[in-house]
């Protein structure tokens, strides 16, 4: 399929690596059933308070990796990444949560699946632990597979009606405003690849298909509504 956004080299080569498990969400059938409108509102209303958890520790990933960048550029757009992770998407959540019954007291009581708790540790222990280009490629699929998924379901579906349960969210992730989000991502990530060794490389593209392996689990644990072991 097309790509909406220009792809360097070295995040085609991560995308290459992690090429099946990428494009198997787009077949999960929590994915087919969110485009076709015929999600239960239970299982969406699950999803959207694990992904603000999610959110969260993606908001965190960025700002630590900002204290490990120099260049000045890079650490404003690490820190407007993670303003925005908090922002702009919490306000398509807090819209949601007005008719699906939940706010911001009930996402910060809700425990994280062990699915999502699990991403959430490897971006953070990738930034943390990894190179300037690991914490890079660890938090790059998240945004790039949703704005290549939701402008691919709108090719799909050729044009969003009001009446469909999920638009505001398909119209956010179709938005090609992203597009110039995923560029600026996708520049850091080859600028650091060219001042890294080999080695450095391989980690790199590692920490990228966790993080697909990741996303795949994350709808995953949405549509089977993951509990801990144990839990009623």
């Amino acid at each position: 399929m097309p790509e909406p956004f220009l792809i360097p080299p070295f995040a085609k080569r991560c995308k290459d690596s992690a090429k099946q498990s990428f494009g198997a969400s787009y077949t999960h059938p929590f994915v087919v059933a969110l485009a076709n409108g015929s999600l239960e509102p239970e299982i969406f209303k699950f999803y959207q308070i694990q992904d603000a958890k999610y959110l969260e520790s993606f908001s965190d990933a960025c700002a630590i990796l900002s204290t490990k960048v120099i260049d000045p550029e890079d650490k404003l757009w690490l820190i407007d990444a993670a303003r925005m992770a908090l922002v702009v998407e919490s306000e398509l959540h807090m819209g949601y949560g007005k008719t699906l019954g939940y706010d911001s007291k009930t996402i910060a009581e809700t425990e994280p699946t062990p699915n999502n708790l699990a991403y959430q540790n490897h971006m953070v222990a990738s930034v943390q632990k990894g190179s300037i280009l690991e914490g890079f490629a660890a938090i790059a699929p998240c945004p790039w597979l949703y704005i290549e998924l939701g402008q691919h379901l709108l090719r799909e579906k050729g044009q969003i009606e009001d009446s469909h349960p999920y638009a505001a969210w398909l119209r956010m992730y179709s938005d090609p405003g992203f597009n110039s989000y995923m560029e600026n991502l996708l520049a850091r990530l080859q600028k650091y690849a060219n001042l890294s060794d080999e080695a450095t490389k391989n980690r790199a593209v590692a920490a990228f298909g966790f993080s697909v392996h990741y996303e795949w689990m994350f709808w995953d644990q949405a549509w089977t509504k993951q509990k801990w072991p144990n839990q009623t």
